[in-house]
């Protein structure tokens, strides 16, 4: 799930990059095992801890601590078939812990580029890919008023939970879509997600952090965005 309120400007990288290590722990994602992810326990606990590293209250949670339903999905679909990014750029959209960049890394994608808003995030990504072996290419910034390109495949887990957010992310989703990019969504229910204009390529039942979600599994299904 990813954070797209508003861009966070980067703070200083080092002591960012030493955050992330003290308040995660190495772990394999559950229901894809081959990648390995900086993820927290708590998800509250964190939040706090950041706020207060950051001097600042109302900032939106820790995305990049935690494998969401969503981005599982996607990874889980590109691990399994890997003709979806190989030998191509992928934009991993509001990549959070940049799970499904390194998915697309790993199954042989060209290049990986990662957008997020948040500067934890981006350090998160950076050290995530270093972890399973891979180069993703991250930074701080707000894609959502252009269509993706270069990248012939956009990749995004969970980015239809919120109203707001479905009102910019659909139309960035159908600027790539029409420029002939692949788009592949990660979806678990939300609400927002206009199932119409999508067909679906497979379901999984996915673990979950309970705090999170209020259940111990999602049925989360990844989509493609029909031309």
């Amino acid at each position: 799930m990813p954070n797209a309120t508003r861009v966070r400007q980067p703070s200083d990288t080092a002591a960012d990059a030493a955050f992330v290590r003290a308040h995660t722990q190495v772990q394999p994602v559950p229901f894809v095992p081959e990648v390995r992810l900086h993820m927290a326990e708590d998800a509250i606990a964190l939040w706090e801890t950041t706020e207060t590293a950051r001097g600042e209250i109302g900032m939106p949670p820790p995305f990049w601590a935690f494998a969401w339903a969503g981005g599982v999905g996607v990874a889980r679909y590109v691990l399994d078939h890997p003709e979806l990014v190989a030998g191509r750029t992928v934009l991993d959209l509001a990549a959070g812990s940049g799970l499904v960049g390194v998915a697309a890394a790993l199954r042989g994608a060209s290049s990986v580029r990662a957008a997020e808003i948040d500067a934890y995030a981006v350090t998160a990504i950076g050290i995530n890919a270093e972890l399973n072996g891979v180069r993703i290419s991250a930074a701080v910034e707000d894609l959502l008023d252009g269509d993706g390109g270069p990248a012939e495949v956009v990749l995004a887990g969970d980015v239809f939970y919120e109203r707001a957010m479905a009102a910019r992310f659909l139309p960035f989703l159908e600027r790539a879509r029409a420029r002939g990019a692949e788009v592949v969504v990660g979806d678990p229910g939300r609400r927002y997600l206009p199932r119409e204009r999508f067909t679906a390529l497979a379901a999984y039942d996915v673990p979950v952090v309970a705090d999170l979600e209020d259940a111990a599994r999602k049925t989360t299904t990844v989509w493609r965005l029909a031309g």
